[in-house]
């Protein structure tokens, strides 16, 4: 995994970074935050939940308390007392219906039995007379000295039985039965619950008497519950009841997931945002690199001097000019090389010329000489001598040249008047300037002095000055101008004559290399060796008069005294 990434091109892992740096974060926060959303939530609903069922389990204990309390009451009424067991009591009738209604929809019936269950007295006059069908027993309970027993809820109906104990034939014991509409405790939860929101009552068993319609729904899926327990009748027995409330977790963590989506579409966004804001980024720091790249490829396929791209960010730049820079140094390098290597063939030829050679040209010119003083020698033969004197100073000249291109001797730093050494260098060549009729001029008697050899000086004007005389044509115009600064002195040939392309300019100075025909190419190249030897420098250019121009800058040396 490491490999590959490492292998990405870096515009895809700065994008990778940014978005990582950018999004990781707000997801991590965010995802800790609903967490804990989520969780507060759950306590504040279950909570919620909690009030609710205890304040439906208080209510429906208040209301079975009222219920248990009105059997009570009724059945130590006066009228209670008197009824007759073995007849139809419609007195009684009359006002058990008058109870009822006076409930409303409290009671579905109102009964009074004898100990067999037979109705003696009720609020529906159809049912006098026929026998009362009770559910078992559920709970029993004394209140104010009087039994009261409670059956099961069934079918929406709890039955609530008296004892009536003093009536009037025999003291036979008959009953109060309060049929109670179970509807109202459902009622009560109903009430206490919403939305998806169930509840339900159990008993101490954990059997249901009432519930919410989708209760059982409710318990097979995620929800979130509470519940209350209560003592049952205020306390008259020693039975408890539970409520519980349930609300589906979906309902309950709605808007938490409300929030999460709004969010998610935020980091959804944000991440859009991200990638526009990223890609150019990435593409900025990117392309510079590319670019440079793409440079160092050309470079090394063509060799050409190029010039490294720059812009881009400030280090990208810096590093494209530090590249710029190494480059230029390399082809510094790679010429002085070539330079060099020329220059130590140079060497090996001069070692042997200067043994090889001088020597048989010495004897030839001797010979020639002592041919020319012949009297019997005809015209043509002086001339042909003279011939073999000139050429054989020509390559004793050359075989000088060689070895002063190859071991040039240490110099010798002394105070000198370039002033009055460039005018000496130009009366020596004179003569040959007036024989194509060019002028050599050497303006300014202002002195200006340095710390040089003037003996090599000399050589290097002499070389710049014959190189000018040989290249220029009939009537030509040269030109040697000198001045000075705090902390170097400039030294001037111009000439007008061909000039030299600008192209070429850096190439003059390289051994072999000229552009007279039957010229070696050595003089320039043992000018720039000296000038660089004084720790300066020499460059070729155009001059005013449209020709050549030779530019000398030499450092003001100071020379040690002991």
């Amino acid at each position: 995994m490491l490999n590959r990434l490492k292998s990405l091109p870096i515009r895809h892992l700065l994008l990778a970074a940014f978005l990582l740096t950018g999004l990781l974060p707000s997801v991590l926060v965010t995802g800790l935050a609903f967490h804990e959303a989520g969780h507060v939530l759950t306590t504040e609903i279950a909570h919620d939940l909690e009030t609710r069922a205890r304040a439906s389990a208080d209510d429906i204990d208040r209301v079975m308390f009222e219920r248990v309390q009105n059997a009570a009451s009724w059945s130590r009424l006066e009228i209670m007392q008197e009824f007759r067991v073995d007849d139809v009591d419609k007195r009684l009738s009359k006002f058990l219906g008058e109870l009822k209604t006076s409930y409303q929809q409290v009671y579905d019936a109102l009964y009074v039995t004898d100990a067999q269950l037979r109705i003696i007295a009720s609020s529906e006059p159809r049912s006098l007379g026929r026998p009362l069908s009770v559910p078992p027993d559920w709970l029993h309970i004394q209140l104010g000295g009087t039994d009261i027993h409670l059956s099961r809820p069934y079918h929406q109906q709890l039955y609530i039985s008296a004892r009536i104990t003093d009536s009037i034939d025999a003291g036979q014991p008959g009953k109060l039965v309060a049929v109670l509409n179970w509807q109202q405790v459902s009622r009560i939860l109903d009430d206490a619950v919403s939305g998806r929101t169930s509840a339900v009552l159990l008993d101490s068993a954990e059997q249901p008497l009432a519930a919410t319609a989708g209760w059982q729904a409710e318990q097979t899926m995620a929800s979130i519950t509470a519940s209350a327990l209560n003592q049952g009748f205020q306390g008259l027995t020693e039975v408890r009841w539970r409520v519980i409330f349930s609300q589906h977790s979906e309902e309950a963590l709605a808007p938490v997931r409300r929030m999460g989506l709004i969010f998610l579409g935020l980091l959804l966004a944000t991440l859009v945002l991200a990638s526009v804001m990223a890609v150019p980024v990435a593409r900025t720091l990117s392309r510079p690199l590319a670019a440079l790249t793409a440079f160092a490829q050309q470079f090394i396929r063509s060799g050409a001097s190029l010039q490294p791209p720059v812009g881009g960010p400030a280090e990208i730049d810096s590093m494209a000019r530090a590249f710029g820079q190494m480059i230029a140094d390399l082809e510094r390098s790679r010429a002085n090389l070539t330079r060099a290597a020329k220059l130590a063939v140079v060497g090996e030829m001069a070692a042997a010329m200067s043994h090889e050679v001088r020597t048989p040209l010495g004897i030839l010119r001797s010979s020639a000489q002592l041919l020319q003083r012949e009297p019997a020698l005809t015209p043509e033969g002086r001339e042909l001598c003279g011939f073999i004197i000139s050429e054989t100073e020509r390559l004793n000249r050359l075989v000088t040249t060689l070895i002063d291109a190859a071991k040039p001797r240490p110099l010798e730093f002394t105070t000198t008047d370039l002033s009055q050494l460039a005018r000496q260098t130009s009366a020596m060549l004179a003569a040959q300037a007036q024989k194509k009729s060019i002028t050599l001029s050497c303006p300014g008697t202002r002195q200006v002095v340095c710390q040089c050899d003037a003996e090599q000086m000399t050589q290097v004007l002499l070389n710049l000055l014959l190189n000018a005389i040989q290249l220029l044509p009939e009537g030509g115009h040269i030109e040697v101008l000198l001045s000075e600064t705090d902390h170097e002195v400039l030294i001037s040939v111009a000439d007008d004559g061909p000039g030299i392309p600008p192209e070429q300019r850096e190439l003059v100075f390289d051994p072999f290399f000229t552009q007279r025909p039957g010229g070696v190419g050595l003089g320039l190249a043992v000018v720039r060796q000296i000038v660089h030897a004084h720790l300066g420098s020499i460059s070729a250019s155009e001059s005013r008069m449209h020709g050549a121009l030779f530019t000398i800058h030499l450092p003001k040396l100071k020379v040690e005294t002991t």
